[in-house]
């Protein structure tokens, strides 16, 4: 049901996690796809994994001149940009009275105004294309007040806001904008964290476990594809159930 075939489709932070998987099943159902990071031998080694349909460029989200080119790039490949998948980011845990200045700017810059560059950049490119999917990569920290996501919080409310701002402005051009909030999933960055994968392994949720990769990429793919046709501004969090409020059992008789 989720067809991309024909569709040109760039994913930032693509060289591993959740980036990489999207690109897999963005593949799958038929994309052609542009992988972008700064992870540059793990970003080629995904693409030659993924075949004659992948391609790798360095990019820094911060950096205007990057977004352009990476742009360019997949139209001279592939002739369009017909989606955008913003999922490069980086996490912190700190508690906002010790976070310092210097890594709030950083964070934010990173996972807000990355996501503003390369949103500004591939609109001429879907106009011309007569319409596209933008699908922003938020957080179930951007639903919820979250402790020890000073940084992290502030940038994926951020995402949230802009992408619904977007999804006005654009609508009209056939240009879609939605945010995916995933829950704590099992990555390479979230790994670092001590979490593991299994049932059982993480009671916050009323699913009592974490995500994986392809269960968020696979909300991802059916937002880039025409499935989603009349989707935009919407937030979709594949979470588990974490945002729905605090996980409590109930036994019968007590």
């Amino acid at each position: 049901m989720n067809d991309l075939s024909g569709k040109t489709v760039i994913i930032t932070g693509g060289a591993r996690g959740l980036g990489a998987e999207a690109a897999r099943q963005a593949v799958a159902a038929g994309a052609r796809v542009v992988l972008a990071d700064v992870l540059d031998e793990e970003g080629a080694a995904t693409a030659r994994e993924l075949g004659d349909a992948a391609r790798y460029q360095h990019l820094d989200v911060t950096g205007e001149e990057d977004w352009q080119r990476v742009v360019a790039y997949a139209r001279e490949e592939f002739g369009s940009v017909d989606g955008l998948v913003n999922n490069a980011g980086i996490s912190t845990g700190m508690f906002l009275e010790t976070e310092s200045v210097e890594r709030f700017r950083k964070v934010v810059d990173i996972n807000l105004t990355g996501v503003f560059i390369g949103m500004k950049t591939v609109i001429p490119a879907m106009k011309e294309a007569g319409g596209g999917s933008i699908v922003n990569i938020s957080s179930a920290a951007g639903l919820m007040g979250l402790a020890l996501t000073s940084s992290y919080g502030a940038s994926k409310w951020g995402v949230r806001g802009l992408s619904k701002l977007a999804a006005v402005e654009l609508g009209t051009d056939r240009i879609r904008v939605n945010s995916v909030h995933p829950g704590m999933t099992y990555t390479p960055m979230t790994a670092e964290t001590g979490i593991r994968q299994g049932e059982g392994n993480y009671p916050n949720t009323p699913m009592g476990r974490v995500g994986e990769p392809g269960e968020i990429a696979g909300a991802v793919v059916f937002l880039l594809s025409d499935t989603s046709s009349y989707v935009t501004g919407a937030e979709l969090a594949v979470d588990g159930g974490w945002t729905t409020g605090p996980t409590v059992k109930y036994v019968m008789g007590q």
